[in-house]
């Protein structure tokens, strides 16, 4: 017997913006919409970048998008969003707040919703201390209020300087590779085994960078590092934004531009070829707005070991020191070159990393456990509920 719509769980998710937007929250809101879209009632509200409010369905999801004054860094300043929120959440039996994102946290406390509320605490504001002043005491109101917050690892949890009074409420639900690219990397997988049998032709290491080049990513780190490299080495990077045109300057400027590629934004089919020809993955991140690295668990999908640095975030928890990858200070030059020199100059133990991070991936970082967990997780607080 078919359940009708009403039957369902209503869900309302919360977050700053919603894709085409790329970005790792971004990434995972769409990830629990669309997976989750057919066994519970989802709606996503957003904001605009700029612009009118509206509402549209994206790949079978309903997402309003609030009106937008405009962007102040990274975060839209929505016009009416404290109504749209008290419209929308007046059907929802758990509202899913995605922090951090001041104008979710006022519009739900001055709405007087009386759901549950399940909060994803995706990193601390690091940066902005002048508007934590501010903004602390309503983001602890609203941690208070919710039944049940989700990190995506341990780091996330001990790293923080404002969950640990709240430590009893937390749950850990690991991010998930996104399914279309596991699939990916499952035909990559069986192509390499007919490649076995064919000799290898050494052709040099290719380092990855995947991200956008902000201030935190770390990637002026990289590219002084890499400058110590032989020709034999290559760098590859994956991404856009504000710092591109200093940092392709310092590629010029170290000597390195003939060896170093900026690539843009790629499309799925693009960054699955990369993805597949490069040995390492390389995340260099200097600050711990880098929460998680997502792209860590991408790069392991494909069997690919990872150098990361070892943040007060999650980061250092996906891909582990010493057995998927190597883990090095952040902002420390000689140190990430050491790392990469090391993984140059050891390929057979390089490869034993891959292997390790791809099954590691496979068994914490699969997008079905996520969604199961994330599902179980509103079951069971409707089941709370209804005692």
């Amino acid at each position: 017997m078919n359940k009708k719509r009403e039957d369902y769980i209503h869900i309302l998710q919360v977050n700053k913006l919603y894709y085409p937007y790329t970005g790792g929250i971004e990434h995972v809101v769409k990830q629990i919409a669309e997976g989750l879209n057919d066994s519970v009632d989802m709606k996503v509200l957003v904001c605009q970048e700029k612009g009118k409010g509206k509402l549209e369905r994206v790949n079978g999801v309903w997402v309003y998008r609030a009106a937008s004054f405009g962007k102040w860094g990274n975060l839209p300043i929505p016009k009416h969003f404290i109504w749209d929120f008290k419209r929308l959440a007046q059907n929802a039996d758990i509202v899913h707040i995605h922090m951090p994102f001041p104008f979710a946290d006022i519009a739900y406390l001055a709405s007087g919703y009386k759901g549950k509320l399940v909060i994803w605490y995706h990193s601390d504001i690091v940066r902005q201390k002048k508007m934590m002043v501010f903004y602390k005491p309503i983001m602890k109101k609203l941690l208070q209020r919710a039944d049940k917050i989700i990190v995506a690892t341990e780091g996330n949890l001990n790293g923080s300087s404002y969950l640990e009074e709240f430590r009893e409420k937390c749950v850990i639900i690991p991010f998930g590779v996104d399914k279309n690219l596991e699939c990916c990397s499952d035909r990559y997988y069986k192509s390499l085994e007919k490649k076995k049998k064919k000799p290898k032709v050494k052709t040099g290491i290719k380092f990855l960078f995947i991200g956008r080049f902000v201030y935190y990513k770390g990637c002026d780190v990289l590219l002084k590092a890499f400058a110590k490299f032989p020709e034999a080495a290559e760098l590859i990077l994956v991404g856009d934004g504000v710092l591109k045109e200093r940092l392709e300057a310092l590629a010029w400027k170290k000597g390195i531009s003939k060896r170093v590629h900026f690539v843009g934004n790629l499309q799925e089919k693009e960054l699955v070829k990369i993805l597949g020809e490069c040995d390492v993955l390389v995340l260099p991140s200097t600050a711990p707005s880098e929460a998680f690295g997502i792209v860590q668990i991408e790069a392991m999908a494909f069997g690919k070991p990872v150098i990361n640095t070892r943040l007060k975030s999650g980061v250092p928890y996906v891909s582990l020191d010493g057995i998927t990858g190597i883990t090095v200070t952040p902002r420390k030059i000689d140190e990430l070159y050491k790392a990469m020199k090391w993984m140059m100059e050891h390929e057979r133990e390089r490869e034993e990393m891959g292997a390790k991070a791809r099954e590691r991936m496979k068994q914490e970082y699969q997008s079905q456990k996520m969604l199961e967990r994330v599902k179980s997780l509103y079951q069971s607080m409707m089941d709370n509920k209804r005692k």
